[in-house]
């Protein structure tokens, strides 16, 4: 008699980071994380570069990298310069469920983020693309709002300053009827293999950074709250995947970790004062300069930043476009596509903010003098006084193919502590105390976090160093399937204790 396949729950926390999780478990605010920690192992989980939700999940779920997918950021260039468009779906490189799907394995997708389910040996409920997602199968939203008495809930609005209360309840209920529609299709469906994601985790961090870094004891109750009911979420969902029986693995991973963001540096700035990128009409404005100078003086005086709060909202919600982009300077890169002279222009940045891309439509830009142009930016990159700047190729950063759409160079500015703009809101190319209440005061890092727990896995085993695009090989080798030779990732189970 063949022993009952081992059984895997994958729990998303985007953002996730032990910066954050450690002291709230240690305060006993997550009980349930602490118990899995406790009885389980932990490690840090290194993401993908760009650490952005879309190349990180789809990585995840494919153990490939962003070179191998082709996939950069939430958006990839098009032929015309200055748009872009949605990236195309992971499909092109099946995921970890399609894998055990085809193997007759009954899988469960929740909210990752696809543009619509599709036909698999189990059910998929999309997430971020769309408010009213095409389950798999149809009926599936359906059973879903049965059971919530409610529609599915959709991600969060766009995080108002003016409104914080309605946000921060919005964020939690939503947690909380992400966890029950997991937990009943889990009931209902009895899958093998199910993933959960919560995005709210990353939103909130975004928003609330400098709130949640503070002692535990100092942390608003509305954002304790908030983690609470993450961590009752994910035990709903634990307890009904265990209820069908059999043995079984619970990991909670993450994306990419989280940390303190206080500064911002605008690249399109930055290669305009460096000559490499041209306007047409030459100088901004300066009227426009001017008053995104009285931003940046505002947010350094308190009457200044409460007059600016509910102005950053009214910009927000796209009310008088014109006037928006007066006072939130020149505006956006595809606003400003029109203006810059593409003949002339060396390199830009768009679509994806930590990316400097070759302009191929300048005539003078040859295929033999490309190498020495990127050596140049890269020499102008490194010397820049004002911040660490780690200038990336993606010939060494990734595995596989010619790389397609990928930019010509990637940038890294102070570990990840100041992000990448490609907008052009501000006249310098570095700002050190940024508007928070236009940007948040939070940004993404490299280390997420692994925790695992279950039949089989070794209390306090000790992992060693794990890269998101393990996971999938792990899952596989874990559920008695060999990962593909397509995976750049490994498994890790043995070191957990889990046998092939």
């Amino acid at each position: 008699m063949t022993s009952p396949r081992r059984r895997f729950l994958i729990l998303g926390l985007d953002g996730g980071t032990f910066d954050l999780l450690d002291p709230l478990m240690d305060a006993g605010e997550l009980p349930f994380l602490k118990s899995m920690v406790r009885n389980g192992v932990r490690a840090p989980l290194t993401s993908v570069y760009p650490a952005k939700t879309i190349p990180a999940w789809y990585s995840f779920a494919t153990g490939q990298d962003p070179g191998q997918l082709g996939i950069y950021g939430f958006t990839e260039p098009t032929d015309e310069p200055g748009t872009s468009r949605i990236v195309q779906t992971f499909r092109p490189a099946e995921a970890m469920w399609d894998q055990l799907s085809r193997k007759g394995v009954k899988v469960g997708v929740v909210n990752f983020p696809l543009g619509a389910g599709y036909p698999i040996h189990g059910f998929v409920m999309p997430g971020m693309f769309s408010a009213h997602p095409v389950t798999y199968p149809l009926s599936l939203g359906a059973e879903v709002e049965d059971t919530l008495g409610a529609p599915y809930p959709p991600e969060l609005p766009i995080h108002r300053e003016s409104d914080r209360a309605h946000w921060l309840e919005l964020a939690t209920q939503t947690v909380m009827q992400r966890g029950r529609s997991a937990a009943a299709l889990a009931e209902r469906y009895r899958p093998e293999f199910l993933f959960t994601l919560f995005r709210e985790t990353d939103r909130v961090e975004h928003q609330y950074w400098s709130e949640l870094a503070r002692p535990v004891s100092e942390i608003p109750a509305d954002l304790l709250r908030f983690w609470r009911a993450v961590d009752a979420a994910c035990r709903e969902v634990d307890t009904a995947f265990r209820s069908s029986g059999g043995p079984a693995v619970t990991l909670v991973v993450s994306d990419h970790g989280h940390g303190e963001n206080r500064s911002d540096f605008f690249t399109n700035r930055w290669l305009i004062e460096e000559g490499l990128l041209v306007l047409r009409e030459g100088k901004d404005v300066g009227g426009r300069n001017l008053l995104a100078r009285m931003i940046l003086w505002s947010q350094q005086r308190g009457l200044g930043r409460l007059l600016a709060k509910p102005v950053a909202d009214f910009l927000r919600e796209g009310k008088a476009e014109g006037f928006a982009r007066l006072l939130n300077g020149a505006g956006s890169f595809e606003q400003m596509a029109e203006r810059i002279d593409w003949r002339r222009t060396v390199a830009y940045s768009y679509p994806v903010p930590e990316g400097i891309y070759l302009n191929l439509r300048n005539p003078d830009l040859t295929p033999e003098r490309r190498t020495a142009v990127l050596n140049e930016i890269r020499r102008r990159l490194e010397s820049y006084s004002d911040a660490r700047i780690e200038v990336l190729e993606p010939e060494r950063l990734y595995h596989g193919h010619p790389f397609g759409r990928a930019p010509s160079l990637l940038i890294r500015v102070d570990q990840m502590r100041t992000e990448p703009r490609m907008d052009f809101s501000y006249p310098m190319p570095l700002i050190r105390e940024r508007p928070e209440f236009f940007y948040g005061c939070g940004n993404h890092r490299m280390d997420g976090i692994l925790i695992g727990a279950g039949d089989g896995v070794r209390a306090g085993a000790d992992a060693g160093p794990l890269s998101l695009l393990d996971i999938a090989p792990t899952v596989l080798e874990g559920m008695g399937l060999p990962a593909p030779a397509t995976m750049t990732g490994r498994s890790f189970g043995r070191r957990l204790g889990l046998a092939a």
